[in-house]
């Protein structure tokens, strides 16, 4: 926690807004663009690319993280060194690694790039240092989802009226046994 609050000193904090992303269930390369969004200030009306008017972004349950298709066993993540790490093993080891790498990776390569990563802080859980800040949470955009094709669009209507069919005439039925059984009994 003490880390968390290192390098501080060294961003002007005046009038920065605090957003807190949550990143259970998240898919990482939205959640991460997201993030590379709010920390170079695309999000507000007065942003110039040569300023760092970005606000400062607090990431919590960064070990919740999600991706799609076979990353967690596909991604390798490599080491001058020759050391080599899949996504799972790096998500195992230390999870707030794998979003500070994805969101660096998204902002330019300039000189405000560390500047700018400097205002990231990240935690593998819930619990945070800024608790005497004002905090706002960020809400993630709803995906937009391309529309359908026209010829699935109509398969996926008549599947459901014909569900809509089906489970209309099993009620009947049942209805029907009933009365059947109430007839007999009388």
């Amino acid at each position: 926690m003490q880390k968390a609050a290192a390098g501080l000193r060294r961003i002007n904090l005046e009038g920065l807004r605090w957003r807190v992303f949550d990143a259970k269930g998240q898919v990482l390369g939205r959640l991460a663009s997201q993030i590379s969004t709010v920390i170079q200030g695309k999000d507000k009306p007065t942003y110039a690319p040569y300023r760092d008017d970005g606000d400062m972004c607090i990431v919590l349950n960064a070990k919740d993280v999600c991706v799609t298709g076979r990353k967690l066993t596909d991604k390798i993540y490599h080491w001058h060194t020759g050391q080599e790490r899949s996504l799972k093993d790096q998500l195992a080891k230390d999870p707030t690694e794998v979003i500070r790498k994805a969101v660096r990776r998204m902002l330019p390569r300039n000189k405000l790039r560390d500047d700018r990563e400097r205002k990231l802080r990240i935690f593998a859980g819930s619990e945070h240092p800024f608790g005497d800040r004002p905090l706002e949470p960020f809400v993630m955009p709803s995906r937009k989802v391309r529309e359908m094709r026209p010829r699935a669009r109509r398969a996926l209507i008549r599947a459901e009226k014909k569900a809509e069919q089906q489970q209309q005439k099993a009620s009947d039925t049942s209805k029907g046994s009933k009365k059947n059984k109430a007839e007999v009994n009388a």
